[in-house]
């Protein structure tokens, strides 16, 4: 499914805000522009005088007869036709259309003209601070409000009851104009992540702008008040290059360190719309210049090479280009280029004659609406119906094309220009458009819980499991309804999430349950899928009066070997420096009484896995501390609770393949543990019985997956007597282990009869 995300995630992508111009932009006679929005095509620069004439008349013919210097108009057919190239990108990155890879940079140049057009319309006429919010509110909230309740309806007829839950919180936080933060928060949680976009997705570009215009608006109307003339000038030009550099250092670092943050941030992103500002200070600057020969070459050169950089990146970038980055300022200063070319007059030979066609203009004019209906239609048809080509999503895509005209003829345009001037019109317009989505989010919040039950109902014990044998639950136990329910199945994580450190730390914190005092202690070492054994982990400890030691880090192979994160979009550095600190970590410390590994079964090729495992055993056996081997579970690749939830809880519609559930396994399979005496259980016969094309998702009544691959806490708490058994052995009378073998030699009673169980010599 394509997503709006950052291109180098594993649901990466990314979106464009715009504000559509109605067509009467073009030939308005207003004293005084409306504030223009987020590539609104109308500007008063200071030194241009606006001039009533049909903007398809160039430029040079809009001479006054009386003799005097030419007058340009306000209104920029190019930066119209500009916002069409942009959404038309973004358009076809999000439809999947082959080629256009690179789609996503339209957010960029959405960005950099909406700095251009706000900066010179504060510079040229600055506006009290209540006039200008007044102005935005109209401008953008009303069509934002429009979607946001379709939205909620459509997601409520249409999705799930877990997906609706989403979309409610997605609802709250998109009218709230912060969604970008949420959205940083979810993409940054390696969890979280592997979740279906939202609906929604796209209005983290629409937060970060209103966070822009906040910004923005009180520090130049603040500079305008106390400033004038040149000091005014020269202080909003250094203010300007120093929010700019400061934001460009930081999507610098941030893109190397978390793209999501650098992706959906707002201090990130504040450069772009810096580079456009920069670009209307200089042609405020260049107004008396542009008619002179070289100046007028000059520009022309450069409105052709900012044009071809900014439809360069949309052929040759696609979701694996580290984003926004370095890679960012193709576009961007792209962009600014084009955007300072057409301070001169438009000839033929001008990019910006080209920009301001007809079709693009038109497209320019529709793009804040489009861009809002698009999503929606494609995020919702692929969830209801799967997966669909680029051909489907393109006719989809071209379909939404109609709701997004009648929300600008019928609401942007009627309240843009129909409305009161007056400041409180404009804000008691911009209030509405923010409690009607609340009061709809709060709707759709109130029918999902309605239907999956309350959360926090039910009992949150986990059934008795069965510590042999080819059932999962204990002989006489019976689940009489889906255990944990719908409600909580995605949030039954393990104790201790906190124990899974971030992506961007490379050492883990002291993180010991049960009896923490005792010096003998388990060690649960790898990644995530380490770390969803918490809880069994921790039953085998206590029964024992040991301590548990949890030294986990998402994303990260214990096996040796360096590999890519799609959450940070490169090599995965932290990694590598988290295993080695957590290897001379164990050396110097006691020796646990059990390190118990796990992990993901899909890192790298077989062959890599293989020399990865070789040379962490290599580390491990110089301990001296027994060692143990959990198989991987199987992969269910799909969100098995949004699943079941809409399948209404029938567990058969959520199986999933079995040849796509297992990975070969170089410990269980490839000899490894024989040779350095590892004790391996693998549970995937258990949670995959018989030998049929399908695994299940459901298994005695027990839902085996809180997401896409990590199974419930429950099921968890349900194989703990399988763990302790297979790997432990018995306790004794005083809570000692009963030894179940040693390596080369018959196991004892107690010894795991899981496939590929080997021995190991007890403490």
């Amino acid at each position: 499914m394509s997503t709006a995300v950052p291109p180098s995630s594993s649901a990466s992508s990314a979106a464009a805000s715009s504000a559509a111009v109605p067509s009467s932009a073009a030939t308005s006679t207003a004293a005084v522009p409306d504030t223009p929005a987020f590539g609104s095509a109308e500007l008063l620069l200071p030194g241009v005088v606006r001039v009533d004439r049909d903007p398809a008349v160039p430029q040079r013919a809009a001479v006054a007869e009386s003799g005097q210097p030419r007058r340009r108009t306000a209104f920029r057919p190019d930066i119209e036709g500009l916002r069409g190239v942009a959404v038309l990108s973004v358009l076809a990155f999000h439809s999947a259309v082959p080629g256009l890879t690179g789609g996503f940079v339209g957010v960029d140049v959405f960005f950099v003209i909406s700095g251009f057009l706000i900066t010179g319309m504060l510079v040229g006429r600055p506006l009290g601070l209540w006039d200008f919010a007044a102005r935005r509110a109209r401008r953008i909230l009303p069509a934002a409000a429009t979607v946001l309740v379709a939205t909620a309806v459509a997601g409520g007829a249409l999705l799930d009851p877990l997906r609706g839950t989403d979309l409610a919180r997605d609802l709250i936080a998109s009218a709230g104009q912060f969604a970008n933060w949420r959205f940083v928060g979810q993409q940054t949680d390696y969890l979280a992540a592997e979740r279906d976009p939202s609906p929604l997705q796209h209005f983290w570009s629409l937060g970060v702008e209103n966070q822009f215009y906040l910004l923005w608006g009180v520090l130049l109307l603040g500079l305008a008040r106390y400033l004038h003339g040149r000091r005014r000038t020269l202080a909003i030009t250094l203010a300007t290059v120093a929010v700019g550099g400061v934001s460009l250092v930081l999507c610098l670092r941030w893109t190397a360190t978390s793209a999501p943050l650098a992706y959906f941030s707002t201090g990130s992103r504040l450069w772009e719309f810096a580079a456009g500002a920069c670009a209307a200070l200089a042609g405020a600057a260049l107004a008396s210049r542009t008619e002179r020969r070289p100046v007028l070459w000059t520009l022309r050169l450069t409105g052709w090479l900012g044009l071809a950089a900014v439809l360069a990146p949309v052929v040759l970038y696609d979701r694996s280009t580290p984003f926004p980055g370095a890679a960012a300022l193709l576009p961007v200063l792209g962009t600014a280029a084009v955007l300072l070319a057409g301070q001169g007059s438009l000839g033929a030979a001008d990019a910006g004659r080209l920009l301001a066609t007809r079709p693009l203009r038109a497209a320019g004019r529709l793009s804040y609406a489009w861009y809002l209906w698009h999503w929606p239609v494609l995020t919702i048809a692929q969830a209801r119906y799967g997966t669909l080509p680029w051909t489907t999503l393109l006719a989809l895509t071209a379909a939404s094309a109609l709701p997004a005209w009648l929300t600008m003829r019928l609401v942007e345009q009627p309240l843009r220009y129909g409305s009161s001037p007056a400041p409180r019109r404009g804000l008691a317009v911009g209030a509405s458009a923010l409690v009607i989505p609340l009061i709809a989010a709060l709707t759709l919040g109130g029918g999902t819980v309605r239907a999956l039950g309350d959360p926090a109902s039910g009992t949150l014990a986990a059934p008795a499991g069965a510590p042999d044998g080819p059932g999962l639950l204990a002989p006489g136990t019976r689940v009489l309804a889906l255990t944990p329910s719908l409600a909580r199945a995605r949030e039954d994580f393990p104790p201790g999430k906190g124990c899974e450190i971030p992506l961007n730390a490379d050492s883990s914190p002291r993180c010991l349950f049960g009896a923490e005092d005792s010096p003998d202690r388990i060690v649960l070492l790898g990644d995530s899928h380490a770390g969803q054994w918490i809880s069994s982990a921790l039953a085998l400890a206590e029964q024992r009066h040991w301590a548990l030691e949890v030294l986990v880090k998402p994303g990260c192979p214990l096996a040796t070997l360096t590999v890519r994160n799609n959450v940070l979009g490169r090599t995965f550095e932290e990694c590598d420096r988290w295993r080695e600190n957590t290897l001379t970590r164990l050396t110097s410390g006691p020796k646990p009484r059990l390190v118990l590994m796990a992990g993901l079964n899909r890192y790298g090729s077989q062959e890599e896995r293989a020399e990865g495992w070789t040379r962490t055993f290599d580390r491990l056996t110089a301990l001296g501390a027994p060692l143990a081997y959990l198989g991987d579970t199987p992969m269910p690749g799909k969100d098995i609770p949004t699943c079941l939830a809409a399948s209404d809880g029938r567990s058969d519609a959520c199986a999933f393949p079995r040849d796509t559930a297992f990975e070969p396994d170089p410990v269980l399979d490839g000899g490894l543990a024989a040779r350095y005496g590892v004790r391996t259980l693998d549970l995937g016969p258990l949670l995959c019985p018989g030998a049929g094309a399908s695994c299940p998702a459901v298994l005695e009544g027990v839902v085996l997956y809180r997401d896409t691959g990590h199974i419930t806490d429950t099921l968890a708490r349900v194989l703990a007597p399988r763990l302790d058994k297979g790997l432990l052995g018995t306790p004794g009378p005083e809570g000692a282990p009963v030894a179940p073998g040693t390596p080369g030699a018959e196991a004892g009673p107690g010894a795991s009869s899981a496939p590929g169980a080997s021995a190991v010599a007890q403490p």
